[in-house]
């Protein structure tokens, strides 16, 4: 079952603040006692009680005067940077719970633009709806239509680069890569295509004495 969350006010019934004191100051004790221990940290605890003569100190009087000792021999603005009194706490407490207010309040304003805008698009009509409604919705709008933009950029920009990437590369003459090595690999062939022209060879018929041997496995007839 989750406790009760405690109001932080000043306790008006005298035996209930007095045993809500006690308590309290063991709890804080005990906490004090458990960061020193985990954390390996030299702490200190000093507590006037209303109804008591004496301080309760921990752990004890010469480990808590070693520790203060330690923290006199600072700067002074080094001894007051972490320190904070009740005003002070209060202070922060209240201004942390105005900017959650604020925070709160912009994410509320944005659900009702956002639904007015909606309610737009459906066909209502913006005679009835405030001016500085109006100046959200078309805010609004226009951050809409700027992240769209954005997209659209973005979009472009990495098809561009798509292309580019899988466009081939060629050489000053006109040649890709692979085709380059391809013709490399075979330097030889180029003669083959020249002796195999019919215009250079000048085959006639009627030469038979010379092209007889042409004729056995080439018959031009």
């Amino acid at each position: 079952m989750a406790r009760k969350k405690v109001k932080l006010e000043w306790i008006v019934n005298h035996s209930a603040r007095k045993a809500t004191f006690k308590k309290r100051k063991k709890g804080l004790m005990k906490k004090v006692s458990e960061l020193s221990t985990l954390c390996d940290v030299k702490a200190c605890m000093i507590i006037y009680g209303p109804d008591e003569p004496h301080a309760d100190v921990w752990p004890s009087v010469p480990d808590a005067m070693r520790v203060l000792a330690r923290l006199k021999r600072l700067p002074e603005t080094e001894q007051s940077k972490k320190m904070m009194n009740q005003e002070a706490l209060m202070r922060q407490r209240i201004r942390k719970l105005q900017e959650q207010l604020q925070k709160q309040d912009k994410e509320n304003r944005e659900l009702e633009t956002t639904l007015l805008m909606h309610q737009c698009l459906s066909g209502r009509s913006l005679h009835d709806v405030a001016m500085e409604d109006v100046t959200a919705l078309v805010w609004m709008t226009e951050m809409n239509m700027k992240k769209v933009r954005e997209g659209i950029e973005d979009a472009a920009l990495k098809s561009e680069e798509k292309v580019k990437e899988e466009k081939p590369v060629v050489n000053d003459k006109g040649k890709t890569p692979m085709a380059a090595a391809a013709k490399e690999e075979l330097p030889g062939q180029d003669w083959f295509a020249g002796a195999m022209d019919l215009s250079e060879l000048m085959i006639s018929r009627n030469d038979d004495h010379k092209n007889n041997w042409l004729n056995t496995y080439y018959p031009l007839d």
